[in-house]
């Protein structure tokens, strides 16, 4: 990942570290608690194992992500938010979920919400 030296504000700089398809949804997806790579795969549909690895590593050496090996076989690993920037951003994606369905229901739109399962926190 190769990150630009210059920038017209920090909201630039956040932006190139948590843009794409699938970065916030994985992030959104860790509020949920600490899992493996298996289960995130499983819960973020359309996602491959490679790009799940590829953005994982990423947000973890942004530090929105911390990565924890467990000792014994099979391996196991977890991943979770860390204390400090992700839980800063999951505000910041929350802020993002309530706007999408503020619009999905102004819109009349709320049957997807439903069909998804999105009950606003």
């Amino acid at each position: 990942m190769k990150m630009r030296t210059e920038y017209t504000c920090p909201l630039e700089l956040v932006h190139d570290m948590i843009k794409g398809k699938w970065k916030p949804i994985i992030l959104w997806r860790l509020r949920l608690g600490a899992t493996s790579l298996a289960k995130l795969e499983r819960d973020i549909d359309g996602i491959t194992q490679k790009m799940l690895l590829e953005h994982l590593k990423e947000l973890i050496e942004y530090g929105f992500i911390e990565k924890k090996s467990f000792e014994g076989y099979p391996l196991h690993v977890e991943y979770s938010l860390t204390e400090d920037m992700g839980a800063q951003i999951l505000e910041a994606l929350r802020i993002m979920q309530h706007i999408g369905i503020d619009y999905l229901k102004r819109n009349g739109m709320e049957h997807i919400l439903e069909e998804k399962g999105v009950i606003p926190d």
